[in-house]
């Protein structure tokens, strides 16, 4: 429903259920029945800056330190269970 003009492989800033994230527009628009579609449909806040690519990168490298981290303390405190990367 937003007039901003997003192309396939353009990245932007858009509004999920969990708050503003960074994401890559995979699928050209498309019409969609009423029923398929979960609501509330949220919005394309804009197209990513080159700011936004850059915060982008760095919270990807914080989440593979983080990830390290916590494959340590599982290791360390040997806990049985098993890390997985969503």
């Amino acid at each position: 429903p937003g007039k901003l003009a997003v192309k396939t492989g353009d990245q932007v800033i858009v509004e999920t259920a969990r708050g503003v994230e960074f994401g890559n527009v995979v699928l050209g628009p498309k019409e969609v029945e009423d029923d398929k579609i979960t609501q509330p449909l949220k919005p394309v806040i804009r197209i990513a800056t080159e700011e936004d690519r850059r915060i982008e990168q760095k919270n990807r490298e914080k989440e593979k330190e983080a990830f390290k981290i916590c494959l340590e303390k599982i290791r360390k405190h040997e806990l049985e269970m098993k890390l997985i990367d969503a």
